[in-house]
């Protein structure tokens, strides 16, 4: 792709973009696929060129993910092509299960997992075998992926009743649970499944694999990023294991490192990449009646070797040239005069390949080395593609005494073999087209019935609007008469008007707070009783005076900014915490809220509510240094919801203690870190706690921490239901000192008892 996107450097800049700023690396996929998908994007959100798409996704980051989802194509589904997993379901898992025994871990990789639907499958094909129990044991499932939201969903494992519509009707009832309208597969099983992302490409390739899924991704790949990714996919699998490739894949059809199990299906078996050659021999035939075997011998194979279209040539242990036969000579233009020559003084050593080192190879490995398609320049003729085998040779005793080269003029072969890739490479590129059309055309079918369900519905909804048409125009009419009964109610309350003024009043003077109300002037105009009996004036001294000179314990100086502040812009300011000295002389905390007095469209004044919260301040200072000793503490104390027994805060003893941040320990219910208790045991054990008919339950168990090892606690809960929210306190401290002890004690009273 790089020698293209030369031609077009927007096009680059935003590949590279796109690399820096998610950590994906395009490199290797297809450019027409590539540009393709990304063109669509480009329509979708009315960029016109490459640069402008560019400014777009750094203006708005968000775009990423829908970009994402066009390029990496994520269309799966459970038991997506039927056919091809009821093959794996009927013949590969089982020969799997059987060939692994009863004890010995199976691992399975799903290449390109998108949003789970292909792991969660394979897990019930291993579980229908297995079952639920066995695979939680012995099966893990790598499932990995590009697209990091994609992985997200796939954690959560909740699918919509039209993701599950592919499911078998029993395989949906054991291991799915209806949640919300929604399908979550089952908990326990889930954890055989671990996803993570990675890049088949260019990430190092998951070992001992037994069976890889990877699915109509290679079709979307160069050529060359192809041959880098089958080596990985044959490393990746365990001697004879299985991959399993989608439909719309054929590259394996002239790889050599797989063979087909069922090529309908897509189906391969990894063959291992080893040299297998059998002992040297010689020729033996029957003597004649005249005795002259060896004579006849020598006849016949001088007559093979040169009448074979193969040129063969043979290098002695020394080095020397010692044999060839007459299509050598006129291939490689060797004299009568060369044989017997050193090797290395002859053109052949080094044209049209080096081959002393390969003769040395075969020496040191005793394994033959192939070298194809070699270019082979003999002027005036036509430039010509030779294959060389280099053989070691033995005798009847196993010994290395010379070593073969066959020279193979494969020009023919190697033209049609080009003319087969190339017709490969474009029917592969022609297939990915039409799978690509057709999961677009999958995705524009799904939108379409979408947006056919939209339209019953909006239906629907117009015909309910209608009918409620209908009643708010009989509810008018009722609201016509109720008009008129509110009228007449509106005269009465006019008149309870006046008594409630004076109600109010009184409210005002019986609070238990001060309430001072200012006009446009800062000038009082109510100063309720609290007031009064806090500064020491009253009403009738205060009201009328201008607020910002009254002579009280109360620095009303300090407040002169904000009222003016208040009747600028007419909206409420933050509370005032001030000092303050009552009339009695005694210091006093007051918090003030000032709010505009509104009238109308207009700023009408101020209204002071004044709050001792002396005993407040105290409190929450006393809460606050209550707080830095609990945290502080070397025991642990933890904060559990009472429901899920999640943590919900725990203090640094606690996170020093068991080794996880607080954000990973919000994630984990506290049973699950004691290896001896489940869940419905633990909630058993609290269960007195919230049903209230205990206080306080102390136990003794087994809590394992971050490094895995278990240690010995004391446990103290306690349950505050009368809280909001309500919350559960576990206290806990180590007892290994103390069964130290114990063991020591024992150990002396035995030899007490001994002595």
């Amino acid at each position: 792709m790089t020698q293209k996107d030369a031609f077009d450097p927007a096009f680059s800049n935003l590949i590279r973009h796109i690399q820096e700023s998610r950590g994906i690396d395009f490199r290797g996929y297809k450019r027409t696929s590539l540009e393709r998908r990304i063109r669509h994007r480009m329509e979708e959100v009315g960029c016109e060129d490459f640069t402008a798409y560019h400014a777009f996704l750094e203006a708005h980051p968000q775009e990423f993910v829908d970009l994402l989802n066009t390029v990496l194509i994520n269309v799966t589904s459970f038991f997506r092509d039927t056919e091809a997993w009821e093959v794996l379901r009927r013949d590969v898992v089982p020969r799997i299960v059987a060939r692994k025994g009863p004890s010995s871990p199976i691992r399975v990789w799903s290449v390109g997992c998108a949003s789970g639907e292909e792991p969660y499958s394979l897990a019930m094909l291993f579980a229908e075998v297995m079952g639920s129990a066995e695979v939680c044991r012995r099966v893990k499932i790598y499932a990995t992926d590009l697209d990091d939201a994609a992985l997200s969903t796939a954690r959560h494992a909740s699918y919509s009743p039209r993701d599950v519509e592919t499911v078998p009707e029993p395989l949906l009832e054991r291991y799915f649970e209806r949640i919300a309208g929604q399908y979550v597969f089952q908990r326990e099983l889930r954890k055989c499944v671990i996803f993570g992302r990675h890049n088949i490409v260019s990430d190092a390739p998951i070992s001992r694999i037994d069976l890889l899924i990877c699915r109509n991704l290679l079709i979307y790949l160069e050529s060359e990023t192809q041959g880098t990714v089958l080596p990985r996919l044959h490393y990746a699998l365990v001697n004879d294991g299985f991959l399993f490739l989608g439909k719309a894949e054929t590259q394996l059809a002239r790889s050599r490192m797989f063979e087909p199990m069922d090529l309908k299906s897509r189906i391969f078996i990894k063959l291992p990449q080893e040299w297998r050659r059998s002992q040297g021999g010689s020729l033996s035939l029957t003597a004649d009646a005249s005795g002259g075997r060896h004579s006849q011998q020598l006849q016949l194979l001088e007559g093979i070797v040169d009448g074979s279209g193969n040129g063969y040539i043979a290098v002695n242990s020394e080095g020397q040239l010692m044999f060839a036969n007459a299509q050598a000579r006129r291939l490689l233009e060797i004299e009568e005069s060369d044989i017997g020559r050193p090797f290395h003084d002859l053109s052949i050593s080094y044209r049209p390949t080096e081959l002393r080192s390969r003769i040395e190879e075969v020496r040191a490995t005793g394994r033959p080395v192939r070298i194809e398609h070699q270019p082979f320049l003999r002027p005036p003729a036509e430039p010509t593609r030779i294959t060389i085998e280099v053989s070691p040779l033995s005798g009847r005793d196993g010994k290395l005494y010379a070593t073969l080269l066959s020279f193979l003029d494969t020009s023919r072969l190697y033209l049609l073999q080009q003319e087969v890739e190339a017709a490969q490479e474009s029917l592969e590129t022609t297939i990915e087209e039409l799978q690509s059309s057709n999961e677009e055309l999958e995705t524009t079918n799904e939108e379409l019935q979408s947006t056919n369900e939209e339209l019953e519905t909006t239906n629907e909804e117009l015909q309910s609007t209608n009918e409620e048409l209908e009643t708010m125009n009989e509810e008018l009419r009722s609201i016509n008469e109720e008009l008129e009964v509110a009228n007449e109610e509106m005269r009465r309350q006019s008149e309870e008007a006046g008594e409630y003024r004076h109600y109010s009043e009184s409210v005002l003077r019986s609070m238990d707070g001060g309430i001072v109300v200012l006009d446009g002037d800062l000038i009082v105009r109510s100063w309720n009783r609290w007031s009064e009996n806090v500064w020491g004036l009253r009403s009738e001294e205060v009201v009328g005076q201008p607020f910002l000179e009254l002579d009280i314990g109360l620095p009303v100086q300090w407040l002169r900014q904000t009222l003016n502040a208040i009747l600028e812009s007419g909206a409420a300011v933050e509370a005032v915490d001030l000092e303050a000295i009552d009339r009695r002389g005694r210091r006093i905390d007051c918090r003030i809220r000032l709010s505009p007095l509104l009238h109308g469209q207009g700023v009408q004044g101020a209204v002071l509510i004044i709050e001792d919260i002396t005993e407040q301040t105290r409190a929450e200072t006393f809460t606050r240094y209550l707080g830095r000793i609990v945290g502080s503490s070397l025991n642990e104390v933890y904060f559990l919801d009472p429901v899920s027994f999640r943590f919900q805060l725990v203090n640094h003893g606690a996170e020093a203690k068991l080794g996880y941040s607080l954000d990973r320990l919000r994630l984990i219910p506290l049973y699950e870190l004691m290896p001896e208790i489940d869940v419905d045991a633990f909630a058993e054990l609290v269960a007195p706690l919230l049903s209230g008919t205990r206080t306080e339950i102390v136990v003794e168990t087994m809590l394992e921490g971050n490094q895995g090892v278990p240690r010995p606690v004391e446990m103290c809960m306690q349950y505050f239901g009368q809280e909001q929210p309500p919350i559960l306190v576990a206290m806990v401290h180590d007892i290994i000192e103390r069964q130290r002890i114990g063991i020591d004690v024992g150990t002396a009273s035995a030899a007490d008892a001994a002595g």
